[in-house]
């Protein structure tokens, strides 16, 4: 749909109050066909809206640049246990209501939180698009919260926290190997939060976290779907209009100094088999290296023809898995990479051939065949991920949170495709190094083995 910008504001704030003045501050193409235009309202809640009629569904989602990273040491898991306290209720939606509008409509919501942001969405038909906007920007103005709530809900994150982490492998490995490789930075503690911390939440925490943090000047607003634009907007305008700005002043990050010896951290847990976790340290999403980087950890763990699962799944059978994943952080991160072990295999052994893999790396390189490969991998990833609206909407929100450019998906999608063999040896020379490496290492505890 073509669109006279200019027009179309003063059209839109002929009657509207000043926070909810609109101007277009950005106009770029998404893809060969679809189009993303940006607007912000005068008290800084950004809104991107992409029109596209191919179904006639839409996808609202909320994103808030607020994340476990910018919590405190004694209130860590503000962030996620606020996701958990957004679903309580409001004055003119009680709790429960919100779920049962959005299910009666068809739609599906649901929320998330990481390091770096937290994330509401619903995916629903076209007409119903006022009726999420009514719902959640009264619950970014309106939630109602009290001790009787708070305590309700701490009792789930306990339990959340104890499924997920004290009584999972997975999950206690993964948090030891950031607690090792992080010593500063708040990329060390857990989303979750420590448990000490979550049952020290107060009503005053939680206040003070909402009314600084969920606030339109650190919010952006994506729609993706069949959507009447000018309608859209004044209809964001009315709901998102009457907010004001919050005067943000997030806590200081203390920056990770450079790791020059590597760690290790040994762990006795209640499991069949022993386990190993590697990580390494990682550039920012925002990074140049961060791209080549992902082609380098897929040629070594993307799919059953990459060259870990090749030699530990399929030629040795020492494992039963095998993966390798790169944090896509705002801030420097990690590389991870592990295995589940078969019963009977010593982590040292396995922690051994994932050294004697990268080592070969070093000598032999990449080939251009595998280069290729991955690269065909990485980009139908990234296709796949734009198929539909919802898909669409969390990826402009994500990079617009992440590193601040809503297209960058596409970005990305070139710079795959222009990676080449010396970007590779840079990789490799640059991260794969045993000195910069946090390992942990998982035994199970006495009468645990089979």
């Amino acid at each position: 749909m073509s669109i006279d910008a200019k027009k179309l504001a003063q059209r839109l704030n002929r009657h509207a109050p000043k926070n909810a003045q609109i101007r277009l501050v950005a106009e770029k193409p998404f893809g060969p066909q679809l189009t993303v235009r940006t607007w912000n309202l005068a008290n800084g809640l950004r809104v991107h809206v992409v029109p596209d009629d191919s179904a006639p569904v839409a996808a609202f989602q909320t994103w808030l640049r607020v994340g476990s990273r910018d919590e405190t040491p004694g209130k860590t898991g503000l962030a996620h246990f606020f996701e958990h306290l957004m679903f309580k209720g409001t004055p003119s939606h009680p709790q429960g209501e919100l779920d049962k509008l959005l299910e009666g409509v068809g739609a599906e919501t649901n929320a998330a939180t990481w390091t770096d942001w937290t994330h509401y969405y619903e995916t629903l038909p076209a007409a119903q698009l006022p009726l999420a906007i009514t719902l959640e920007a009264d619950r970014m103005q309106y939630l109602a919260l009290d001790t009787e709530q708070l305590d309700s809900e701490r009792e789930v994150v306990i339990s959340e926290r104890r499924d997920r982490v004290e009584d999972d492998v997975e999950g206690m490995t993964s948090e030891v190997l950031f607690r090792q490789a992080f010593r500063e930075h708040p990329y060390g503690w857990p989303t979750i939060g420590w448990m000490a911390d979550i049952e020290s939440y107060t009503v005053e925490d939680c206040l003070r976290f909402y009314r600084q943090y969920y606030a339109p000047n650190n919010a952006t607003v994506v729609v993706v779907g069949e959507v009447d634009e000018p309608i859209l907007l004044g209809l964001i305008q009315e709901a998102y209009g009457g907010m004001r700005r919050s005067r943000i002043r997030r806590p200081a990050r203390a920056a990770e100094p450079p790791q020059t010896r590597a760690r290790r951290k040994r762990l006795r847990f209640p499991t069949h088999a022993e386990k190993v976790a590697i990580g390494l340290r990682s550039p920012g999403l925002g990074d140049p290296d961060w791209v080549p980087f992902a082609v380098l950890n897929d040629i070594l763990f993307g799919g059953r023809s990459s060259r870990m699962i090749r030699r530990l799944v399929l030629q040795d059978e020492l494992v039963t898995e095998c993966w390798g994943a790169l944090t896509p952080f705002g801030e420097p991160g990690l590389m991870e990479m592990g295995a589940d072990l078969r019963e009977g295999v010593t982590a040292e052994r396995v922690e051994t051939i994932l050294w004697e893999e990268i080592g070969r790396l070093h000598r032999e390189g990449v080939s251009e065949r595998e280069l290729l490969k991955s690269q065909s991998r990485l980009e139908l990833g990234v296709l796949t991920s734009l198929e539909t609206a919802g898909g669409k909407a969390e990826q402009i929100g994500f990079d617009d949170t992440v590193v601040g450019d809503p297209t960058a998906s596409f970005a990305r999608l070139d710079a795959y495709r222009a990676v080449t063999l010396d970007d590779l040896r840079h990789i490799a020379g640059t991260y794969l190094r045993r000195r910069s490496s946090t390992t942990v290492l998982v035994r199970p505890t006495a009468g645990s083995q089979r």
